[in-house]
């Protein structure tokens, strides 16, 4: 069913006939479907009030391989009868200069996505407030973060989707043991501080290089992101180089580090809050 080219969903039209294609979107939309389901992103039925409308997702695209191949994987779930939710898919236009305002609509408008285009110049605040040399992420974040919310409530949804892969859950690992001292990193799902908007990541499970592979394949058009891309001095970037030199000396290694995250041992790490080492006693049989 799944290589049957007359029964497809519009993102997909025009995929590559190879053996190779077929497998690595077969994987794709595996790992998002077990990470969707591995975390409790659907909300059960027995929680829900009898003939309610289902949940909708606000699907975050902006224009990158990975929300592209986000968008993509969770409407073919969709198509195919396996994620009862409604998406929209949303933009957020930041007031870059030279951003190419009409590549997202007119795409959505193309594939018949149910989406929302929204502008708001959060780019001259950030440049206004954030020192000559400092990185721009954080404030960047924060911003389109806040906004998210505000469009999500009022669309009337339950989640905000984010395309957080593999890769970048494994870099913010890093960054939080080596810059921040804490074992953390982006979680799949988490309730935002107000307690109305869950945030989820299905593409969790997803490796970058498939991302990159799929939406090159699909021939999406690519937006980069422009405000950030020449900050070469990112500790980000110097985590995904050493990551990616872990990986070329030990291919494999990636996986085997995310696998570690989803096995933690709290008795065997430091931390008296997770495990009650005070309260661990001898037994007394042999007394």
């Amino acid at each position: 069913m799944l290589d049957d080219s007359d029964d497809i969903h519009p993102l997909f039209h025009g995929a590559p006939k190879t053996a190779e294609f077929k497998k690595l979107r077969k994987r794709i939309i595996r790992e998002t479907r077990e990470a969707i389901q591995r975390y409790g992103m659907i909300e059960r039925g027995s929680r829900r009030a009898e003939g309610a409308q289902p949940d909708k997702w606000l699907v975050c695209l902006s224009g990158g391989k990975d929300s592209y191949t986000l968008l993509a994987a969770l409407t073919e779930l969709k198509w195919r009868g396996l994620l009862p939710v409604q998406i929209l898919a949303c933009n957020l236009d930041q007031g870059q200069p030279g951003f190419p305002a009409t590549v997202l609509p007119e795409f959505l408008e193309k594939m018949g996505v149910e989406h929302r285009i929204e502008y708001q110049d959060t780019y001259s605040i950030v440049m206004d407030k954030v020192p000559q040399g400092r990185t721009y992420c954080a404030l960047c974040s924060r911003l389109r973060r806040g906004n998210l919310y505000r469009i999500a409530r009022e669309e009337g949804c339950s989640a905000v989707i984010l395309g957080h892969h593999r890769d970048d859950i494994l870099e913010t690992f890093f960054l939080n043991l080596f810059h921040g001292g804490k074992l953390a990193t982006m979680p799949p799902k988490l309730l935002n501080d107000e307690g109305d908007l869950f945030v989820y990541r299905p593409l969790a499970h997803v490796a970058e290089a498939d991302c990159e592979a799929f939406s090159r394949a699909m021939n999406y058009p690519i937006i980069p992101c422009d405000l950030c891309g020449s900050q070469d001095g990112l500790q980000r970037q110097q985590i995904k180089a050493m990551l990616n030199e872990w990986e070329a000396r030990s291919p494999g290694r990636r996986g085997k580090m995310f696998s570690s995250l989803m096995n933690a041992r709290p008795s065997h790490l430091l931390d008296p809050s997770l495990f009650d080492f005070a309260g661990l006693a001898r037994s007394e049989q042999f007394d």
